[in-house]
């Protein structure tokens, strides 16, 4: 099978990784020439997944339509603030026998559209998939057990993701759940934040699982609210996936929220904004406007807001868990 893959970030590698070891052709593309140049000379990508050696048969390139051409399958994995451009950019490249993963997790700001209604703002096609779940890149590089959530209502675009996707290593599990498996996917990292400033407070594992449980209940409640399943919850997309965001601090969003909370210097938080993608962030702005469009209450949104963007302190957060209803 022939896979395109835009994207040349750790999670687009991984993925890369896993489909070349199941036998598939892949051109991988970027916006950058640096990046390719760096990518075909190196055949590692020092900054993002150092150490991980990408096979020479994996190509690179910088154009577009050339990357899509003769692609069974066309996998977004590009941060979200990226996707409405390359969402118009890779309209004029498409064709509709081709199918399309996206792997992008948030939401955009202004609109408050997930990935999935971006995408499918420029591209009409029911060939569509959402996969997300507990997964570091560089652990499913690794060849580590690996579940993730495959949402779909395309019976063909399911059986080919599997087929090129699914191996001794990753699991699948499907549903037809998109709205479910994209809200879980963007707002684990906005939970990650605030998880990662309890754990820079000093607070203990006790006071972590807390707050992870009341997490939990919110998120079914927004899930339903938006036209979801509540089950998604207990899924790879939703419960796993907070569960690895929210406790480890290989994440970017709960290694920043540790920051805040043991208050490193503004020099070093500001650092660590210019020179990290923290996705929770961008997710923030997004997922705080859609609650007042949509009229839906989820208090720890708000105080996470109010932490991060109105210099609230911290210290509420605990405060919070007691009090809220």
């Amino acid at each position: 099978m022939n896979i395109t893959i835009l994207g040349t970030g750790a999670y687009g590698l991984a993925l890369a990784l896993m489909f070349f070891r199941n036998k598939c052709s892949i051109k991988m593309w970027t916006k950058f020439d640096e990046e390719r140049d760096m990518l075909v000379e190196k055949r590692e990508h020092t900054k993002v997944l150092p150490g991980v050696q990408i096979p020479y048969d994996i190509k690179f390139t910088t154009d577009m339509k050339e990357a899509c051409e003769g692609a069974d399958l066309i996998v977004i994995a590009v941060p979200a603030g990226f996707v409405d451009s390359v969402s118009s950019e890779l309209k004029y490249c498409i064709t509709p026998k081709q199918h399309i993963c996206i792997a992008s997790k948030g939401i955009e700001q202004g609109t408050c559209s997930f990935v999935y209604d971006i995408l499918t703002r420029y591209i009409d096609s029911e060939k569509v998939a959402v996969i997300s779940g507990p997964s570091f890149a560089v652990d499913i590089a690794s060849l580590c057990p690996i579940g993730l959530s495959l949402a779909t209502c395309n019976e063909d675009t399911e059986n080919l993701i599997k087929k090129t996707l699914q191996n001794d290593y990753l699991k699948l599990r499907t549903t037809n759940d998109i709205v479910g498996v994209e809200v879980c996917g963007s707002i684990k990292n906005v939970i990650a934040i605030a998880a990662g400033i309890l754990d820079g407070m000093g607070f203990p594992e006790s006071t972590q699982a807390m707050f992870i449980t009341e997490s939990l209940h919110d998120i079914k409640s927004l899930i339903y609210a938006l036209g979801g399943s509540k089950n998604t919850i207990l899924s790879f997309a939703g419960f796993g996936d907070l569960l690895l965001t929210a406790t480890s601090k290989k994440s970017r969003n709960f290694r920043f929220g540790y920051m805040l909370g043991s208050n490193a210097s503004k020099d070093d938080i500001d650092d660590y904004i210019n020179n990290t993608t923290i996705e929770g962030l961008y997710t923030l702005k997004s997922i705080y406007k859609l609650l007042r469009d949509r009229e839906v209450d989820m208090p720890i949104i708000d105080l996470i807001y109010d932490i991060i963007y109105k210099d609230r302190d911290p210290r509420d957060l605990a405060k919070f868990l007691i009090e809220k209803d």
